[in-house]
């Protein structure tokens, strides 16, 4: 299966173009379920059909869902206290009733991500269209599972439930009790749930689309999501010009926007694959309308974006990691070592990231930014690593 993720600044029009974009492939024959983030029936609006917590046939090889976060953070929550039971009990917790519940912050966030794991893992559709929040909402939906796996594994190390018999008894030398075989279960079972939806999100036929209107506002958008989605090393698949107007245009007023627009458009055909969408003069509902805008189809071909390591000991003494980092800037880049992780601040964003095993050996000698990419060098450490030492 194939998953494009599409998001744009608040007001850019990304859902309809998600719609439109699900409805073309679908056209073009492809089994397709346009997912959504919206809490209101967005989607529905602008398909002319009625979308809900159940995926929706809109039309042949088109269906549409809207996940209920609420209800899926209930269905949880009861799993949960049915699993710790008996620690429940034991502190006299009194149970929470499904009715009673309403989501905490981040579990709609997690609600989604785990519909979006399902959706990408079934069989029944050919392509994912997913319809993300705002940016930067987006941007920290898409961080979640790897930032989330990371906090699990320092807080609860896989590698200590090999000392289950030996916790009674260093809970006793401790004088505090060791975590419970259930919590490391529930941990291990989350590790895995989230697994799977960094999959999804870092495999070869995931891509991003891009959506905004041409102006200064929707550049400074675009050129912040890229460099957000660079550090996460997602692909940007293409870049939707919304609400294009036409090449002539009667009024004075009209006339200054539309020469804002084709700069905006000359700057962004130099760095991305633009698609000018027309302005229809309203706002589309309905699937003639979605056709009207004519939204290319999903670009079949993949290219994944790698994070390389090169050699360069013979001639300088060093690995180089290459980090391409598109609209970075010098002065607002940071990099701190810590054991085996790199922790990497771009502007507004920050990422920690494993070494490649091979720099684990090495200590950082330095670090340049050329041409939108990062250039970290390594010199093997003569301690770890003998042969660099002779």
């Amino acid at each position: 299966m194939r998953t494009i993720l599409i998001t744009g600044p608040g007001g850019s029009g990304r859902t309809t173009v998600a719609a439109a974009t699900a409805l073309e492939a679908a056209r073009e024959g492809h089994r397709t379920l346009l997912l959504s983030a919206d809490r209101t029936d967005t989607p529905g609006t602008a398909l002319g059909t009625a979308t809900g917590p159940v995926p929706t046939e809109v039309t042949e090889h088109l269906s549409a869902w809207r996940p209920d976060a609420a209800e899926r953070f209930r269905q949880d929550l009861t799993a949960f206290q049915t699993r710790a039971a008996n620690v429940l009990d034991l502190l006299g917790a009194a149970r929470l009733d499904a009715e009673e519940v309403t989501p905490l912050p981040g579990a709609e966030e997690l609600s989604f991500l785990r519909a979006l794991r399902d959706a990408a893992l079934s069989e029944r559709y050919d392509l994912l269209v997913v319809d993300l929040p705002p940016l930067p909402q987006a941007l920290a939906l898409l961080a979640l599972p790897e930032e989330l796996r990371r906090y699990l594994r320092r807080l609860l190390p896989p590698e200590r439930q090999a000392a289950r018999a030996l916790r009674p008894v260093l809970g006793r030398l401790a004088g505090v009790p060791m975590p419970a075989d259930w919590l490391y279960e529930t941990a291990a079972r989350w590790d895995v749930e989230l697994a799977a939806v960094e999959a999804v999100l870092t495999d070869r036929n995931t891509a991003v689309r891009l959506v905004a209107e041409p102006g200064p506002a929707g550049a400074d958008a675009v050129r912040a999501a890229t460099l957000g989605l660079a550090l996460r090393a997602l692909r940007t698949e293409s870049l939707i010009a919304n609400r294009a107007l036409p090449e002539t245009a009667p009024d004075s007023w009209l006339s200054s926007l539309l020469a804002q627009q084709r700069k905006t458009l000359a700057d962004w055909r130099e760095s991305y694959d633009v698609h000018p969408v027309p302005h229809l003069g309203r706002d589309p509902h309905g699937p003639d309308d979605l056709t009207a805008l004519a939204v290319p189809g999903v670009n079949p071909a993949t290219t994944p974006v790698g994070w390389p390591v090169t050699d360069r000991l013979a001639d300088d003494g060093v690995l180089v990691w290459h980090l391409p980092l598109p609209g970075a800037i010098r002065d607002e880049l940071d990099l701190i070592r810590r054991g085996d992780e790199l922790l990497i601040t771009a502007g507004p964003f920050r990422r920690i990231v494993a070494l490649p095993s091979a720099l684990r050996r090495c200590t950082v000698a330095g670090a340049g930014l050329r041409d939108g990419e990062l250039r970290i060098r390594f010199a093997p450490d003569p301690d770890l690593w003998p042969a660099a030492g002779r």
